[in-house]
């Protein structure tokens, strides 16, 4: 059995998972272009992941099936199971890039005149070297010491800036939104929330107990809830455009050269970790959506994560983001994360699998609010995937808000006609 400081490390996978350039891009956007104001983003964020990640991983204990397997078995329908899986992993493959990309932009903050191919060649060697040689659990708690890096690089970097504490803790309690941080508000949301952690988190609770699940995963994921903070603190100190090198030039300029080197550090264990933890997740939902727990000695799980890697390699070496396939993702992952929420929301409440460990009240009410966040940011994405492939840009303005606000709802008033009937039965 791990002791208490094992499974923490264990389960701060999610936090890589979650935590990456993506994350960084969103989060110091929100300080540089709304300084404070957004946090509350992050707490909600941070709120609504625990209860879906528990959530998927509470599914997988209780009935002893991997995701996939389980929501197979109560909607008896394998095509629902593969178009989530195929989804998530398009959603894996398509962002891979961009995850070696961050990474090798933290790498070249601090070492120059390297070749980025050679960068992109290293880190994804050393990738798939680390999931080759390790199993799940030693991946698992190599990637949560580098998270713990990455954490104490972002908080030095945070609390060495003058911080107002009146205007932190507003921001932070005080949810406040209007049009012009709609958008990365939703943003903020969707980089915490991703469709293949979920799969993720219920495959590494295979062999644990909910006590076990819950005392490594929540204060995990509340970790990277605190990191995805302190990187929006870091981008307060940024005012206007925001950018990997104008940051980095302001934290030098502001504080010294070492301030850099800690950003840099931080960057780019943001996105190794992201990039590893991609193409583990990416296994683990094909594998998971054939109705099977994970062997990842197995050529069949190997190969998935292979071309998961392979995809990054390519379009890294090339310096080109493969824009047509992340159009593809966003759109089919901004129909996934609502869809996958909805499903958990109805499985929690299944009485006659889950038993005692159904909902409590107070978590239907957080899933209920989850739900109805996650289905605005999905239609929100699926709008501007639409927008974007007939050359139009997306404008979140009152009309289109009040629509996505009205199916949303429509979605939300379902779900509970839904878990009135569940809890009946």
């Amino acid at each position: 059995m791990k002791s208490k400081f094992w499974n923490f490390i264990f389960w701060l996978v999610i936090a890589a998972a979650f935590i990456g350039p993506g994350t960084v891009t969103t989060a110091a956007s929100a300080g540089a272009n709304h300084q404070y104001q957004l946090l509350w983003a992050l707490l909600f964020s941070t709120g609504a992941c625990i209860v879906l990640q528990e959530a998927a991983a509470r599914v997988s204990i209780v009935t002893g099936q991997s995701l996939g397997g389980a929501i197979q078995s109560r909607f008896k329908s394998p095509g629902l199971v593969w178009f989530i899986a195929i989804a998530v992993f398009l959603g894996c493959a398509a962002y891979e890039a961009g995850n070696i990309l961050g990474a090798i932009s933290g790498l070249a903050l601090i070492v120059t005149g390297i070749p980025t191919w050679v960068f992109t060649v290293i880190i994804v060697a050393v990738a798939a070297t680390v999931l080759l040689i390790g199993n799940i659990n030693t991946v698992a708690n190599l990637l949560g010491v580098i998270v713990a890096l990455m954490g104490i690089a972002f908080l030095y970097a945070a609390l060495s800036l003058k911080i107002d504490a009146s205007a932190f803790f507003i921001g932070l309690l005080v949810p406040s939104i209007n049009e012009e941080s709609a958008l990365l508000t939703l943003g903020l949301v969707g980089t915490t929330i991703v469709p293949y952690n979920i799969f993720l988190g219920s495959g590494l609770a295979k062999g644990q107990t909910i006590n076990q699940m819950r005392s490594g995963m929540i204060p995990s994921i509340i970790l990277g809830g605190i990191i995805s903070m302190a990187v929006l603190v870091v981008g307060t100190s940024l005012i206007g455009d925001f950018g990997f090198g104008n940051l980095y030039q302001k934290l030098v300029k502001n504080h010294g050269a070492f301030m850099g080197v800690v950003f840099g550090i931080g960057l780019f264990a943001a996105g190794f970790t992201s990039s590893i933890t991609a193409a583990l997740a990416g296994a683990i939902t094909i594998k998971s959506a054939g109705a099977s727990q994970p062997d990842e000695k197995s050529w069949k799980f190997r190969r998935v994560w292979i071309l998961v890697l392979l995809t990054g390699l390519v379009f890294g070496v090339i310096n080109m983001k493969p824009i047509p396939v992340i159009i593809l993702a966003q759109a089919a992952n901004g129909l996934i994360l609502p869809l996958l929420a909805f499903i958990l929301w109805m499985m929690v409440n299944q009485r006659t699998i889950m038993k005692e460990h159904q909902n409590s009240l107070l978590l239907n009410v957080f899933m209920g609010i989850t739900v109805f966040v996650t289905a605005m940011l999905g239609f929100i994405n699926v709008f501007k995937a639409t927008f974007s492939v007939i050359g139009e840009q997306f404008v979140f303005n009152g009309a289109t808000r009040s629509i996505i606000l009205m199916l949303a709802g429509l979605i939300l008033f379902y779900g509970i006609v839904k878990i009135h009937k569940e809890q009946k039965a």
